[in-house]
């Protein structure tokens, strides 16, 4: 959990606050002052390697929240999995359209612990599942959402097989990709693409425009 992270001061979390970004006025999300120093204070507190990328809403993942919220008819009255969750937003808006259960899962509890408290902060429930599912299909998920899930060649090759499976088995995918080179073009058709600036980590100043791909059938 985010324990080592409690604060006395109001806001509740050293180094993350609750915010409304921008491109998603509806939510509120705990993010980071600093993600650089909160990544150092987080080694300090459970040794190097740790990446924590749930302190920031990264620009797949707000663009795939942002279609959600927009389209909830796609979501409403079904059971959603959102896969590498990061701090749960496109799962949050999942819920806020009406989904019947939405799952949120990652391999890193601390993303997790992120996401519950984003999905208090919105009242919204999530059913949270630690560990690695691209192994598999999405069990009885009938739609699946991946934001910015494909940042790294190796993980993005697991991802497609994973997502293949999913549309095999007949469920809905939606995947927000802000054009990292990693998806190919011959599968997911664009359902939505957004000019932006500035949307998401720091990392990704320079990115101008991200897509929602998605099998809606």
């Amino acid at each position: 959990m985010l324990t080592p992270f409690v604060a006395s001061h109001p806001e509740g979390y050293d180094g993350l606050r609750l915010v409304r970004p921008p491109f998603l006025p509806e939510l509120r999300l705990h993010l980071a002052d600093d993600a650089i120093v909160l990544q150092a204070r987080l080694e300090s507190q459970v040794g190097p390697g740790h990446t924590p990328f749930w302190t920031n809403a990264w620009a797949g993942g707000q663009a795939l929240a942002r279609y959600v919220l927009d389209h909830p008819g796609l979501v409403a009255g079904r059971r959603v999995l959102d896969v590498a969750c990061g701090g749960g937003v496109a799962a949050i808006a999942a819920a806020r359209s009406g989904a019947a259960e939405v799952t949120a899962n990652d391999i890193d509890p601390y993303a997790l612990a992120a996401a519950a408290m984003n999905a208090d902060a919105n009242t919204v429930t999530l059913r949270l599942v630690e560990g690695d599912l691209l192994d598999g299909d999405g069990g009885d998920a009938e739609v699946v959402l991946v934001g910015d899930g494909l940042y790294d060649r190796d993980l993005a090759a697991r991802m497609l097989a994973f997502l293949l499976r999913v549309t095999a088995r007949g469920a809905r995918v939606l995947v927000g990709d802000p054009g990292r080179g990693h998806l190919p073009d011959w599968w997911l058709p664009v359902l939505a693409s957004y000019r932006i600036a500035g949307l998401g980590a720091a990392q990704d100043a320079g990115i101008t425009e991200v897509a929602v791909l998605g099998v809606t059938r």
